[in-house]
């Protein structure tokens, strides 16, 4: 009886050594060692104020609003054919430049093949060829067909920010000591960090296309990784009240939550005015976003505002 006990005991206890590794191993990134340069708290990204801009000349706001143009990444697959299609019809057209990129080759829509299933080198490879085929666009966004950008409100986010410097914006998180940006949300990248990204992607030991790990990254945890070993950490966009503009929910879903937190002031505790994306939406829901965003107006309110970005030469958005 003593015996059985013993084992029972010994047992539990290395059951719960086996739990108390599985734990530091959740929280412990691979590939990664910590040194005191590599301490880095993520920057709260925030667009100009009103009074910034009217500091400036009428001819120096045109010429920032001519300045910043965005090419979008945009990733889907051929079975997913009504979300790509609605992508396509609705928010993309807002990009200067927007490029749909699969797993594999489709008849009905058009895009770049990759001839890849795996989703991590799925990535690089699309980052890779916005790099080589953008020209003279400097600024990257990179989303799901699942998501709904306001491309006019991530031009005025990037607004005064140097796409010469390295920039890695959206909804950033932390999952142990890595901080990177959520996928969902959208990913925004500018020159300088897209060509030090596309540098490190030649070096495996830093960044290997198949992840050599014990357990599979997600990739926008891969692509933090790659980043951080050139320099380029996940910063945070914000309005100047502090709210998120890069946002992992439906707008449905975010007044739900706005109307249990804060139910006497349900737009204050929604979201942003100047909100960039929201994400996990339906075809139907993108369509309803493209009406209240960019067509319906209501008469006698002039909203005043002091940048016009005027679309892309030849496009056919709203």
């Amino acid at each position: 009886m003593l015996s059985e006990g013993s084992s029972f005991m010994k047992g539990m206890a290395l059951g719960g050594i086996f739990c108390l590794l599985l734990s530091l191993l959740g929280s412990f990134t691979p590939g990664m060692q910590s040194s005191p340069e590599d301490q880095h708290h993520h920057h709260h990204i925030k667009a100009p104020t009103n009074d910034e801009l009217q500091s400036l000349s009428e001819p120096q706001m045109v010429e920032l609003s001519q300045k910043v143009r965005v090419y979008c990444v945009i990733m889907v697959q051929p079975k997913v054919l009504v979300y790509w299609a609605t992508a396509k019809d609705t928010w993309s057209k807002h990009c200067d430049q927007a490029v749909f990129y699969s797993s594999e080759s489709a008849k009905a829509l058009e895009a770049v093949d990759l001839n890849e299933q795996d989703e991590w080198t799925k990535l690089r490879k699309a980052l890779k060829h916005a790099y080589d085929n953008s020209g003279d666009l400097r600024w990257f966004f990179v989303a799901r067909p699942t998501t709904f950008a306001i491309i006019e409100n991530l031009k005025y986010l990037i607004l005064a920010k140097d796409p010469n410097e390295p920039f890695y914006i959206g909804h950033a998180m932390k999952s142990g000591e890595l901080e990177y940006v959520e996928y969902e949300s959208g990913i925004v990248l500018s020159y300088e960090a897209l060509r030090r990204l596309v540098n490190v992607f030649k070096d495996e030991e830093k960044c290997p296309e198949r992840g050599r790990a014990l357990w599979k990254l997600s990739e926008e945890k891969q692509l933090a990784i790659c980043l951080k070993y050139t320099g380029v950490f996940a910063e945070n966009g914000e309005d100047t009240q502090g709210k998120g503009l890069f946002n992992s929910k439906s707008v449905s879903s975010l007044i739900e939550d706005g109307m249990s937190k804060n139910p006497l002031d349900v737009v204050e505790g929604c979201c942003s005015d100047l909100a960039i994306t929201f994400s996990g939406m339906s075809p139907n829901q993108m369509q309803v976003m493209m009406f209240g965003v960019y067509r319906l107006r209501p008469y006698g309110h002039n909203f005043h505002d002091s940048l016009i970005f005027f679309p892309p030469e030849g496009s056919d958005n709203d």
